[in-house]
């Protein structure tokens, strides 16, 4: 399996802190998010990985640099020129990302330690072409998904909007679930995304509500308790801090 990570995001959300660094080196239990990522993706056994560049691009540059990329084969795709949001960025880094193996895409900012390798299992063993990670969380928006875990639309449910391709989804038995910010996804997906739009940005979420009747996208719930955290808001940063003492150090494995 590859991987890529979302580390190019503005973290304006986080006010000062990503003004002096990228939001992927913002560090939660000493350790910068980036690092925590990268080590829990090769303790997996991912070997080859993809990192997304923008804002500070030449900090995530030297730090990957310094260390050696932590004894893996990572390829920046840079987008110093554009930040192109989820989707494009994804396609961008798509000359990185060629061959037949699944690729795991995971959030710079989601701190987290289910188990990837049940993940992938889940994903093959349900021919899924994309499983994505969702729980029972508070948000405004939801992923919807029927009894078989199959996507089937997006809701705000602040507005009440919601959208799906199928046109009966309000008849539907619905599951309304938060996304977890991490994927995989197979390689024969490009092709649809680089129909998807004309637009070089673009977000992943409309993609993927939008494709949910043609691409079998399953929602995935780790079967054993987990942490999980977005830290991209500094509430949630703070909140971080106390799951990071929790978890298990991630060796630098050889």
């Amino acid at each position: 399996m590859k991987a890529m990570i979302f580390a190019a995001g503005l973290g304006t959300r986080l006010g000062d802190i990503t003004h002096r660094k990228p939001k992927a080196l913002v560090e939660v239990g000493g350790e910068p998010m980036l690092k925590r990522i990268i080590l829990k993706l090769k303790s997996a056994g991912i070997r080859d990985m993809v990192v997304n560049i923008h804002h500070h691009a030449d900090a995530i540059r030297n730090y990957l640099a310094e260390n050696s990329n932590f004894g893996v084969n990572i390829s920046i795709s840079d987008e110093s020129d554009c930040l192109l949001d989820t989707g494009g960025g994804l396609l961008k880094a798509r000359e990185f990302l060629q061959g037949d193996e699944p690729i795991l895409v995971h959030n710079a900012d989601i701190l987290t330690d289910f188990d990837i390798s049940e993940m992938l299992r889940s994903h093959i063993e349900s021919d899924a072409q994309i499983t994505l990670l969702v729980g029972e969380r508070p948000t405004s928006r939801y992923l919807l998904f029927d009894p078989d875990m199959r996507m089937v639309g997006w809701e705000n449910i602040r507005t009440g909007e919601i959208r799906s391709p199928f046109t009966d989804i309000n008849s539907m038995p619905i599951r309304r679930l938060a996304f977890g910010g991490v994927h995989i996804v197979n390689p024969e997906i490009f092709t649809v995304l680089a129909e998807y739009t004309d637009e070089a940005k673009f977000s992943i979420t409309p993609f993927y509500t939008d494709s949910c009747s043609t691409l079998y996208i399953k929602g995935f719930i780790p079967d054993t308790p987990y942490n999980w955290i977005d830290i991209g808001k500094p509430d949630s940063l703070i909140a971080a801090e106390s799951i990071a003492s929790k978890l298990q150090p991630i060796p630098l494995q050889e």
